[in-house]
Parts: structure tokens; sequence; C-alpha cells
């Protein structure tokens, strides 16, 4: 059984910080070209959303090995979300100090991310 299944996911303090990221690299995108609207600017937005989503619907799963496994996927986006950001970079799109502040947040973000993976897996 679950024993965090008497909160929500949005209390979830990794989950509110991929929220925070998310709205971040919302606001970055604003000043991508227009061509890139349905290429890299689509690409980061989904890699950013789905951050948070694993980690809500993990949250919302029976198991902690179910959580676990969602919560896995969303590293792999945090990472994808990385990836695309030096995308960003390599176009000129961002500056570099830019990508480092991204960067900063994506190791924050990953680092409560690996502690909620570690809480899980010794559940």
């Amino acid at each position: 059984m679950n024993n965090t299944s008497h909160q929500s996911f949005t209390e979830l303090v990794v989950w509110q910080l991929s929220r925070k990221f998310k709205n971040d690299i919302f606001e970055l995108v604003k000043v991508f070209p227009a061509e890139e609207k349905f290429r890299l600017t689509d690409q980061l937005i989904r890699a950013a959303r789905s951050i948070g989503a694993n980690i809500a619907e993990g949250h919302g799963r029976f198991t902690y090995k179910d959580q676990l496994s969602y919560c896995i996927n969303a590293r792999g986006s945090l990472s994808e979300t990385n990836h695309h950001l030096i995308d960003a970079f390599d176009c000129k799109y961002i500056s570099i100090e830019q990508l480092r502040e991204h960067q900063k947040s994506i190791e924050e973000l990953g680092k409560v991310l690996n502690g909620y993976i570690s809480f899980l897996r010794n559940s």
C-alpha cells in the first residue's frame, strides 16, 4: 500500500519543482523563431511537461514499484529537456548564461527526483 496516498501529488516537493521548471521553459521558448514552433519549441515543452506528468501519474499508482517506474521516466524526460536546451544553445536561440541557469535547475530537480526515487526503492 502507498503511504503517500493521503496526500495529493501537488504536495510533493519534486512535483512542485517540476512545475516551476516547466513554467520557466514555457517562458524561455516564447522568444524562439516561429519556424521552430512545431520543432524544437514543441519538443522542449513536451519534454518539460512530461517530467511532472510522470511524477503525477506514478503517484496515482498503487505500488511503489509502479511509482518508481514513472519517476524513472520523469528522470529521462529531465535529461531529454537538457538535450533540447543544448540544441537551443547550439542554434543560438539562448545564451550560455540561459543554458547554465536552466541546467542548474535541472541539476537541482534531478537531485530531488533522485531522492524521491531512492525513497520509493527503499519502501
